[in-house]
């Protein structure tokens, strides 16, 4: 909350309005009265997401202990103002480029899916944003991971479902180019301290997290049941390995909840991309235990080495905990697409697939950083 509450309740609420009458406005005009019908996406399916996005990244990124109410109320301010935004932005691309439309309840799911890139952002400018910054951030995020999508979409020729895991990257990558551009709070300064409560908060959201995460990566996948068994292999497997590595990367020998904290979700990060085409539950569980080992070894090095010197403060570790992760599984994913390939495959039409994840994995993080550091 800003210092000033007579500027804040000058500003904030009357944006929040104008927003909100902007968004009954287009969906007067955009939505018909048919269109929450012909969902191939369960109830149960999509409320497996919400919960994951409202409760679970609520709680995690309740860790400072000035911070602990705002991150889940703003959390939910957030990704309801989103959610909004990013189904009128789907629409009005598939208005655009004359698509067909979707069910409302796929493309409310989608919408509450891409709200994860900014629940991520948010998390790396977490203590250092007001709430006026939180909601004009979630807005231009929004807009801007649609678009990025759909040029991956259209002239990448990337599935739907797989642009879709590019969240991860996306906004890991664009929280880091906006928290860039505000200093860093004093490691002594209140706003960076936590409690041994909002500890335990921000521990509970991991929870949520780590129970949900095979909704979220199956939800929109082609094989729905290979993508919830890959992705559950892949965070026991994260998840086991994190509870290792604390203790032996740690002087006194003990566990570090600060790494259980991110590392046991690396591994859902990472199957993300290629958990509907995996064959064998073993490849899922060695993405799992790499995503963990670059969790943590990556949270030591970006901490010590390269946050510093690039004057970057992240404040919920979105970088090991979601981009180092991310990048891995974009890796994974052209790897076994090349190991998949048939043996009549052309090498030129190899190379050509191999370029274009490439292609859409390079895009992402550019377009995320560019218009991250404008934002910002």
């Amino acid at each position: 909350m800003p210092p000033n509450y007579r500027s804040f309740r000058n500003s904030v609420p009357w944006l929040i309005i104008f927003l909100e009458a902007v968004f009954i406005i287009l969906f007067y005009f955009l939505f018909s009265g048919d269109g929450a019908s012909g969902s191939n996406i369960s109830y149960p399916a999509f409320q497996d997401v919400n919960h994951m996005v409202i409760f679970g990244f609520g709680f995690f990124l309740a860790f400072l202990k000035r911070y602990s109410f705002s991150s889940t109320g703003f959390n939910l301010l957030i990704i309801v103002l989103g959610v909004q935004c990013s189904i009128l932005m789907e629409s009005l691309l598939v208005f655009f480029l004359q698509r067909a439309e979707e069910g409302g309840l796929k493309s409310i799911t989608k919408a509450a899916v891409s709200m994860t890139a900014v629940v991520i952002s948010s998390g790396a400018v977490l203590g250092k944003t007001n709430p006026m910054q939180l909601i004009v951030m979630t807005v231009v995020e929004i807009i801007v991971f649609h678009v990025s999508r759909w040029i991956n979409k259209i002239f990448l020729q990337v599935p739907d479902n797989i642009s879709m895991m590019h969240v991860h990257l996306f906004g890991a990558y664009f929280g880091l180019a906006v928290s860039s551009r505000f200093s860093e709070p004093s490691l002594r300064s209140e706003k960076n301290a936590s409690t041994p409560k909002s500890e335990l908060l921000s521990m509970l959201g991991t929870l949520f997290l780590w129970v949900f995460w095979p909704s979220f990566n199956s939800v929109l996948a082609v094989d729905r049941s290979k993508a919830i068994y890959n992705t559950y292999f892949a965070l026991a497997a994260s998840a086991v390995t994190a509870f290792a590595l604390s203790v032996l990367t740690t002087k006194d020998g003990k566990l570090r909840m600060t790494h259980i904290h991110s590392a046991a979700l690396a591994g859902g990060v990472t199957v993300g991309y290629a958990a509907h085409s995996i064959e064998y539950p073993w490849i899922a569980m060695i993405l799992g235990l790499l995503a963990s080992v670059i969790t943590i070894l990556g949270s030591f090095c970006l901490q010590r080495c390269l946050n510093p010197a690039l004057k970057i403060h992240d404040a919920s570790g979105v970088h090991f905990t979601f981009g180092l992760p991310g990048a891995l599984g974009a890796l994974a994913q052209v790897v076994l697409l090349t190991v998949k390939a048939e043996t009549f495959v052309l090498l030129f039409s190899l190379g050509y697939l191999v370029m274009i994840n490439i292609g859409a994995f390079c895009l992402t993080i550019s377009v995320a950083l560019i218009t991250g550091f404008i934002t910002g």
